[in-house]
C-alpha cells in the first residue's frame, strides 16, 4: 500500500520503520525545515527499547543505563526505591536515557534518504473512497491508501477527525535542561526523583557527561512567563538537599526550556476510515510517568502487526490497531494526567512499596511486553519471548 505520514518525529520514523518492512510504500511528510537536532533527554524503558531491538535499531553506544529510581524528599530523605535493573532482568532489555536527537538519528539510520519531505506543513486532509489526501501549506497534495497522524501534540491530523478543542492544559509546567553537570549522578546509573512543597525536581544522567534535569512547578496557560526563570528556580529550589543547589549553580538561561503539560480523553476509537493517529496526536499526556516516546513506539509496533494480520481490509485493520491500544495507553495517560511522579509520599509509607513494582507496571503498560505476535522486520520473524 501508499502510505502517508505526516510527522517525522518518533512516531512518523518509527512507523516508516516498521511498515517499510513489510513491503509497504511510505512518504513522509514533516513540516520543521531539516531534521531535528534539538531537545533534551528521553526514557526509554524495557517497552519501548524491546520495540527499538524489534525495528533494528540498537541504542548501544547513546545515552545511559538506568538501574534504579530514587525518590527523595526535598530534605533528602528516601521516599521509595525502584529497581529498574529487575525490569531488565525480566524482560531483557534495559532503561536508558537518551537525547532525544540521538534517538532520531538511530531511527533515521538505514531509512532511504528521500523518504522525508522537509518543510511541507500539513493543511487538511481528506478521504473519498479508497483514497486519503493530504494538502500542504504550499498548495500541493499528496495521495495515498492510508493516512498516518504523527504530528504530535498541535496534531493537524487530529484535529480533522475531533475537532477543536480536545488538549487541554493539565496542572503543571515544567523547566528542563541537558548540560555537562559535574556531580556525582551524572556518571551513575541512578534517577532522582525529589518532591516537595515547592514542586518536583528530576535527576537523570544522559551520557557522554550530560545530566537531564528538571523542576516541575504548578502552571496554568494564564501565567506570565518570568523575565528570569533561572533566578525564580533558584529561589524556589535553592535550598533544597544536595545535589538540587549544585545543579542549579551550574545551570545557565540558555539550558532552560519550558514546557506546559497537557492532557487529552482517549476515545476507544480514534480514527476514521483510512486515517490514524500514533503518539502525542493521539494521546497527549504529562510527562510524568516517562512514558511518552515508549507509548508512541509501542503505537508504531502494534500497527505494523494489524497491517501485517492480511485478510482484512486495510479501514478494518487500523481500527483493529486502535482497540488493540486502548486498554494500555488509556490506563498509562490516566495515570500520567495523576502526576504520580510529583506525589511526596510520605517516607513510612514509600518503603512499604516493594522496590520490583516498576517491573509489574511496565507490564500492564506495554502490548509488546505481554502480547505474543510476529512482525515483519527485515525478514525477520520476531517472537516474543517474555511470557512464560
Amino acid at each position: 500500500m501508499e502510505i502517508i505520514v505526516i510527522g517525522a518525529g518518533v512516531g512518523g520514523l518509527s512507523v516508516a520503520r516498521v511498515l517499510l518492512a513489510a513491503g509497504h510504500r511510505v512518504r513522509i511528510y514533516e513540516q520543521a525545515p531539516g531534521p531535528r537536532t534539538s531537545g533534551k533527554a528521553v526514557l526509554i524503558w524495557s517497552n519501548g527499547n524491546a520495540v527499538l531491538n524489534d525495528l533494528g535499531v540498537s541504542l548501544d553506544g547513546v545515552g545511559a543505563r538506568i538501574d534504579r529510581i530514587d525518590a527523595l524528599t526535598a530534605d533528602g530523605r528516601m521516599r521509595t526505591s525502584m529497581n529498574i535493573a529487575h525490569a531488565t532482568d525480566r524482560f531483557g532489555f534495559p532503561t536508558k536515557a537518551v537525547p532525544r536527537r540521538r534517538l532520531l538519528e538511530r531511527l533515521a539510520d538505514g531509512l532511504p534518504g528521500d523518504l522525508v519531505r522537509y518543510g511541507m506543513s500539513c493543511r487538511s486532509v481528506t478521504q473519498d473512497g479508497d483514497r486519503v489526501t493530504a494538502t500542504f501549506g504550499d498548495g500541493s497534495t499528496a495521495v495515498g491508501d492510508l493516512l498516518i497522524g504523527a504530528d504530535g501534540h498541535h496534531s493537524v491530523v487530529r484535529r480533522h477527525l475531533w475537532g477543536d478543542g480536545t488538549v487541554q492544559p493539565a496542572d503543571f509546567g515544567t523547566w528542563q535542561g541537558l548540560s555537562p553537570i559535574d556531580i556525582e549522578i551524572t556518571d551513575t546509573n541512578r534517577h532522582f526523583m525529589i518532591t516537595g512543597r515547592e514542586g518536583a525536581c528530576g535527576l537523570m544522567p544522559a551520557g557522554d557527561g550530560l545530566l537531564q534535569w528538571w523542576f516541575d512547578v504548578r502552571w496554568s496557560p494564564a501565567d506570565r512567563r518570568p523575565a528570569a526563570p533561572l533566578t525564580e528556580l533558584r529561589n524556589r529550589f535553592g535550598r533544597w538537599a544536595s545535589p538540587v543547589p549544585e545543579v542549579l549553580a551550574a545551570a545557565t538561561e540558555a539550558d532552560l526550556e519550558f514546557f506546559g503539560h497537557h492532557w487529552n480523553r482517549i476515545p476507544r476509537v480514534w480514527g476514521e476510515g483510512r486515517i490514524t493517529l500514533v503518539g502525542d496526536a493521539a494521546h497527549t499526556m504529562p510527562p510524568t510517568l516517562g512514558q511518552g516516546a515508549n507509548q508512541t513506539l509501542e503505537d508504531a509496533w502494534v500497527l505494523g502487526r494489524e497491517l501485517a494480520g492480511g485478510g482484512d481490509e486495510p479501514v478494518v485493520r487500523l481500527r483493529a490497531y486502535e482497540r488493540a491500544r486502548y486498554p494500555r495507553i488509556s490506563l498509562v495517560s490516566r495515570m500520567a494526567k495523576r502526576n504520580p511522579a510529583n506525589w511526596r509520599i510520605p517516607p513510612l509509607l514509600g518503603r512499604m512499596v516493594p522496590e520490583t513494582a516498576q517491573t509489574a507496571m511496565l507490564a500492564r503498560f506495554s502490548n509488546r511486553l505481554t502480547e505474543p505476535a510476529v512482525l515483519p522486520a527485515g525478514g525477520r520473524e520476531i517472537i516474543d519471548r517474555t511470557r512464560p
